[in-house]
């Protein structure tokens, strides 16, 4: 996903900066006019912003301890986009400001898509300073950037919002599955539906049928968009999040377990709405 957030910055005139472990991904960025360094501290070595997007919070707090805090400007404004952890979050941001810089959690929703396109909705945890100056970067990838609040409002929000999305797609899914099984003509009954009570965005926007609806991975055989090991991974946040408040989440944690049995069934790579396979 940071491949397309850095080329959406260079389309609005940014310059940017890249660094990633990944060869081919930074061949990408190169090819999408960024400038590309092979150490975290050489890329943010004077820049005015950083940005991140990171695999989990144990990597986020050590990347910004070791690499970003103290190597970047101090006046440059920090920006996470990874999602993690409400408590990691609040932690590095605390170690930002007490290094002398502005920081936001600004984790995102929308997927590789979206990412692409630059219409990535921003949910931004931080000081209303911080915000200000992390806003106009991510509105440049994003279609909405949202202040939900102080640090790790970002990340709470973020979590709350795909525990919801989880289990609305496995009633998705179970619910195509019984309405073939019920002799439904599929379409129909999205044409049924998506105009009535039971109307939601994975049926609407992301359908787990192929040939229903708008374009979705389900028509490329599941490849590509948000993977299931993905989805685990922020339902796990939620289950952790969830018990930390003793917050009563019974659909989310059912959402958490199918999730599990479906990536330990090695389908981790599919699209999460691929889990209409085991329905």
């Amino acid at each position: 996903m940071g491949g397309g957030m850095a080329a959406n910055l260079v389309k609005v005139g940014h310059t940017v900066n890249a660094f990633d472990l990944s060869v081919d991904a930074l061949a990408r960025a190169q090819d999408n006019g960024c400038a590309t360094f092979t150490s975290v501290r050489d890329a943010v070595d004077g820049v005015d912003a950083v940005v991140s997007m990171l695999p989990n919070g144990t990597i986020v707090d050590s990347v910004f301890e070791s690499d970003v805090l103290d190597h970047a400007p101090t006046g440059a404004v920090l920006l996470d986009c990874s999602t993690i952890d409400v408590d990691t979050a609040r932690k590095v941001t605390a170690d930002a400001v007490a290094a002398g810089y502005d920081m936001v959690d600004a984790p995102v929703s929308g997927g590789i898509a979206a990412a692409n396109g630059g219409t990535l909705t921003f949910m931004v945890g931080g000081t209303n300073t911080a915000f200000a100056r992390a806003e106009p970067i991510l509105s440049a990838m994003g279609k909405a950037v949202i202040h939900a609040g102080t640090s790790g409002a970002g990340q709470a929000a973020k979590i709350c919002n795909n525990m919801l999305l989880g289990a609305s797609m496995i009633a998705t899914c179970e619910t195509f599955a019984m309405a073939e099984k019920l002799g439904l003509d599929l379409q129909t009954f999205y044409d049924i539906s998506s105009k009535a009570s039971g109307q939601n965005w994975s049926m609407t926007s992301y359908c787990p049928v192929p040939g229903v609806g708008p374009t979705s991975p389900a028509d490329n055989e599941y490849q590509g968009g948000f993977a299931t090991a993905l989805m685990l991974k922020d339902l796990k946040l939620a289950m952790e999040a969830a018990q930390s408040v003793n917050a009563d989440v019974p659909m989310g944690a059912r959402a958490a377990e199918l999730y599990a049995q479906f990536d330990a069934d090695g389908k981790g790579s599919l699209d999460f709405s691929a889990i209409i396979q085991s329905l």
